[in-house]
């Protein structure tokens, strides 16, 4: 086995015990880039010198000083939107070509601390506004999207381009790709990881977490990276999400959705899921049937809350500078600027609504567990999809569908992999909790992750 295919739990055991330095762990994942991005487009900028200068550091302060922690020699990448100080945050975007990153983002900051080696910025799409990340193709099937935003992050993690990535999740830009790469993915609770250095999509949506091949290895970056930021005005205090594992569930309640969910859903995503669940009721979780509060609303908020706050992120840029972005992004973002204040303050009063229904129904469940997409990587190109109901949804549409609630609710939420339909792409099934519970659904995770066959493996890409 290489370097480069070792998950960031098992290459912080080997360096922590002399068995594996990071010079030599991250020479192997920038080798890997080199052998595989060209055809995947992870990477937007890779930082080689930099980052075999931070592995020289990172292994000098093991051997003198022992190891900071379970990050210290790992190399990462972080999404470009996420500031690191002396690098680019381009955003994937023409309109912010050349800019350089005056300091880093406490996401960035944290891991820094942690020792970890930043191996450079991974693609997005145009400013995380998108479900596609058309730049960067799929692991397991390059004539498929990567997902999005956060497709260059998943893509990384999942190639072996990366021990771990950082990205960012409005509406499900962490999840969707991690699904649709067969990687893990978290979006924490709303105000647990600070966004201080991010670029935003929407202030009131937008969080920032980890993609990994293993959910362990999830909990050590969130460990990392969660905490108190008075820079973010969101950034909550005195919250912690220490993670306990164990493959035992007894006396945990899993809800099972009898709505919303597993609608408009394809056979191989609903059997893989459902087969899942079954899987959590064998380690000894009770199984209860919920039905989800207000769905007939949850796509109207999200764009009623996503759409007038990204706009008026970029009202200044639109107005000097619109010839730069991508049509599909000018058109959303021109779309914001015919929201009405009324509109805007009834999704937001529905927002509260919702927030309030769904804490009433996780008053009889500890965890909601659902299909984290509702179908496999569609085709590049791919603009809709047709269900067996005789609808047609837009493919973005499609993705952001299930994921969306839990950042309307603010909720943690983490996707993992637990199948592969007929053309051996990833299915993945998603894990939601009370507000600071990420704890519990990672818990609830690394159980099941514990059960399965090939867990944290690789995509099968050719050198």
């Amino acid at each position: 086995m290489q370097p480069f295919e070792l998950s960031l739990t098992e290459a912080s055991r080997a360096v922590r015990a002399r068995e594996l330095s990071p010079v030599e762990l991250t020479g192997s994942v920038l080798d890997r880039i080199g052998t595989v991005d060209g055809r995947l487009g992870a990477y937007v900028d890779v930082a080689a010198s930099a980052a075999r200068a931070a592995a020289v550091r990172a292994e000098r302060e093991i051997v003198t000083g022992g190891p900071r922690g379970p990050l210290h020699g790992i190399p990462m990448g972080l999404k470009d939107l996420i500031d690191a100080e002396g690098m680019p945050t381009t955003a994937s975007s023409d309109v912010r070509a050349g800019h350089i990153a005056p300091h880093d983002s406490h996401v960035a900051e944290r891991l820094r601390a942690a020792g970890a080696v930043l191996l450079g910025k991974t693609h997005t799409h145009e400013f995380a506004y998108g479900l596609t990340t058309p730049q960067t193709h799929n692991a397991w099937d390059h004539s498929r999207v990567a997902g999005g935003s956060s497709g260059g992050s998943a893509v990384a993690v999942a190639s072996g381009g990366a021990t771990f990535a950082m990205g960012t999740d409005t509406g499900g830009s962490i999840r969707v790709p991690a699904a649709l790469n067969g990687v893990v993915g978290l979006k924490p609770t709303y105000g647990l990881v600070s966004r201080f250095g991010v670029t935003s999509l929407s202030w009131s949506l937008d969080h920032v977490g980890p993609l990994t091949r293993t959910v362990q290895d999830a909990a050590l970056v969130l460990s990392a990276t969660e905490g108190h930021d008075p820079r973010d005005p969101a950034s909550v205090t005195g919250v912690q999400a220490d993670f306990v594992g164990g493959r035992d569930l007894r006396g945990l309640r899993v809800g099972v959705p009898s709505n919303y969910y597993f609608e408009r859903v394809s056979p191989e995503v609903e059997e893989a899921v459902r087969r899942a669940i079954e899987r959590l009721s064998e380690l000894g979780a009770e199984l209860v049937d919920v039905e989800i509060p207000m769905a007939r609303y949850i796509q109207a908020v999200q764009w009623g809350l996503m759409v007038p706050e990204a706009t008026a992120y970029h009202e200044r840029s639109l107005r000097v500078t619109a010839d730069l972005y991508a049509p599909d992004v000018r058109i959303l973002l021109e779309a914001g600027e015919l929201t009405s204040a009324g509109d805007y303050l009834r999704a937001q009063r529905a927002r509260t609504m919702m927030r309030d229904a769904w804490a009433r129904m996780f008053a009889g469940i500890d965890v909601l567990a659902a299909p984290t997409v509702p179908m496999t990587a569609a085709e590049a190109g791919q603009e809709t999809v047709e269900w067996a109901d005789g609808t047609t949804e837009a493919v973005s549409d499609s993705y952001v569908r299930l994921s969306a609630p839990a950042n309307i609710t603010g909720i943690p939420a983490l996707t993992l992999p637990v199948g592969h339909d007929r053309d051996s792409l990833p299915i993945g099934m998603q894990l939601m909790a009370r507000p600071f519970r990420d704890a519990t659904v990672l818990r609830v995770g690394e159980a099941y992750e514990a059960t399965a066959a090939g867990a944290g493996r690789l995509a099968p890409i050719a050198a």
